[in-house]
């Protein structure tokens, strides 16, 4: 692993891929890190997490990935270096910017592995546009974040207020009190907090409360590509139950499991199971 680099701040940060920034027609600007694989190898997109980036999500991944692939990860809309809109944030709207990523870049159709918060988007990514997936790689997620209708109402309540507030300031604040928005701290690596930072946190808070709402319990059953599912076992935030039942509802797709919690991306051990989901998925695409 090459060394850390410093930023023209100073800061130093894990070798992480270039990104470039990309106009999508009638969308907006997104930034995208890329790693080039061997010739003719096939493309796998990553999608991160609720408050992640691409960087921090997937830094441990992409050297392993791109020994197999070409490596593409959007930064999200709302979060780091991603799209900047108006409009209150979709999941569904998040899908069709990768697709739009996709078609800008050209590469046809990838294997799409989400992470979270980007499970649910490679989800939607394969459902409204089934000709940009050959397969899935679901990881630390599910096809519901909140089964339990009292927990999920309440939720969605305080989620609602807070959006309503924030969207009403028309300002980027950091609210005391909501998980993850207090992670730029003295605990976290300078490079690390910096790209928190970059973070439009009323975007974020809109999209803590699209993730309450999903549920893709009446269609996951048609997922018709070859998917894996590895699911942290000792995960708080996603309990591995919640995991496991996505597994079952998907036709064929095999689990890998990783003793570890919900952030188990940030762990340079979680690249190997990872990797070996996403070779699992590419043997059965090919």
């Amino acid at each position: 692993m090459a060394a850390a680099i410093s930023t023209p701040l100073g800061i130093a940060r894990p070798p992480l891929p270039y990104g470039r920034r990309i106009e999508l027609p009638g969308r907006g600007t997104t930034f995208v890190r890329e790693v080039e694989g061997p010739p003719g190898a096939p493309t796998i997109l990553l999608l991160h997490g609720w408050c992640a980036s691409a960087g921090l999500n997937w830094r441990h991944e992409f050297e392993p990935l791109a020994r197999h692939f070409n490596v593409i990860a959007p930064d999200l809309r709302g979060h780091a270096r991603g799209l900047r809109t108006r409009k209150i944030f979709r999941l569904a709207d998040c899908a069709d910017d990768c697709a739009a990523t996709l078609e800008q870049i050209g590469t046809g159709p990838v294997i799409v592995a989400g992470y979270s918060m980007g499970g649910p988007i490679a989800q939607l990514l394969w459902r409204r546009h089934r000709d940009l997936v050959d397969g899935m790689v679901l990881s630390a997620t599910t096809m519901g974040f909140m089964p339990k209708r009292v927990v999920r109402r309440a939720y969605q309540a305080w989620m609602f207020g807070a959006a309503a507030g924030v969207r009403a300031l028309s300002v980027t604040p950091l609210l005391p009190g909501l998980p993850a928005l207090n992670m730029a701290t003295k605990s976290m690596p300078a490079w690390a907090a910096a790209e928190v930072r970059r973070h439009d946190w009323r975007m974020i808070v809109e999209a803590g409360q699209s993730i309450s709402t999903y549920y893709a319990g009446r269609w996951i059953s048609e997922i018709d590509v070859p998917t894996s599912m590895v699911v942290t076992e000792a995960d708080h935030g996603v309990p591995a139950d919640l995991q496991l039942a996505t597994a079952a509802a998907i036709r064929g797709a095999t689990v890998h499991r990783v003793g570890q919690g919900h952030l188990a991306c940030a762990t340079e051990s979680f690249a190997e199971p990872f990797v070996g989901a996403c070779l699992d998925v590419l043997d059965r695409v090919r």
